[in-house]
């Protein structure tokens, strides 16, 4: 097996987009219940702070309690939790009470895997290809939580950023000096843009959340590919913020988080960042 996937990129490709189809249904679980879990810890700091007692509350993490319908708490069953092919069986309601199952959740998974399988194609088989893998999952799960609750935690970030600054030990994807560099500039460049805004204007214009997640990114690609990061996920961003407040009644004033931007930057600079790069230089040169 192991080396039909290093002789074959399409074996390798269909065998990454199964596993990300898979995946992609373990992330719909991490988007909604990791900022419940923060939640959760967040208030017992504070009764702690208090010194208060703390609330007796069941137990709630990633594995536990059992996934289960929000409208009628029915127990979802193995069958009933196969990615994407459960969803159309049961025609996108619950099987206990008929109550509609939102499409965000096979979405999800077919985003997993198709960025899976395309990840694997583009790097093939061996660490950067595996590595990119990892990578596409950590920012889809940091989108969709960005997108309901304006978060990118620190228990995804944190460790993506020192994971890419390991991999590059072994320049999987950039010299080890350029994804300090990278890293550094990251969050400089949107904490200098954060207090700017403030001093500027008296609010806050994003969050740490977001420096952190550049940092990332740059720790990963290295510093050469943020302007270009910076440039897609502002451009997208504007795109969409004017296209919500025209159309959609979007109120100037409600926040629009920004992480989901930065993450398809990061993700276009993952797959396409050199030949994009290369071919600006070249309009430029003389």
């Amino acid at each position: 097996m192991l080396l039909m996937l290093q002789s074959s990129p399409m074996v390798f490709a269909l065998f990454a987009g199964i596993i990300g189809l898979l995946v992609g249904s373990f992330l719909n679980v991490v988007i909604h219940r990791l900022p419940k879990m923060m939640e959760r810890d967040w208030r017992a700091q504070c009764a702690e702070l208090n010194e208060q007692p703390e609330e007796n509350v069941s137990r709630y993490n990633l594995l536990v309690p059992r996934s289960a319908c929000p409208h009628c708490g029915h127990a979802i069953g193995a069958t009933e939790n196969i990615p994407i092919l459960s969803y159309l069986l049961l025609r996108g309601k619950c099987k206990g009470c008929g109550a509609a199952i939102s499409p965000r959740y096979p979405i999800v998974e077919a985003i997993s895997a198709i960025l899976s399988a395309y990840a694997a194609w583009h790097f093939g088989f061996g660490m950067a290809g595996i590595a990119a893998i990892v990578f596409v999952w950590a920012l889809i799960a940091l989108t969709f939580i960005d997108f309901d609750t304006q978060l990118l935690p620190d228990d995804i970030t944190l460790p993506l950023l020192w994971l890419g600054l390991l991999l590059n030990l072994n320049g999987a994807f950039t010299s080890l000096q350029n994804a300090v560099v990278g890293a550094t500039l990251g969050y400089l460049a949107l904490w200098g843009v954060y207090w700017l805004f403030k001093l500027t204007t008296g609010k806050e214009g994003m969050g740490y959340g977001d420096f952190k997640l550049l940092a990332t990114i740059g720790a990963w690609l290295g510093w050469t590919m943020l302007p270009l990061v910076i440039l897609l996920s502002s451009l997208v961003g504007a795109a969409v913020g004017i296209s919500l407040i025209v159309f959609a009644k979007h109120g100037r004033h409600i926040p629009i988080p920004f992480g989901p931007y930065l993450a398809g930057g990061g993700l276009i600079a993952l797959f396409w960042g050199q030949a994009l790069t290369q071919s600006y230089l070249q309009l430029l040169a003389p």
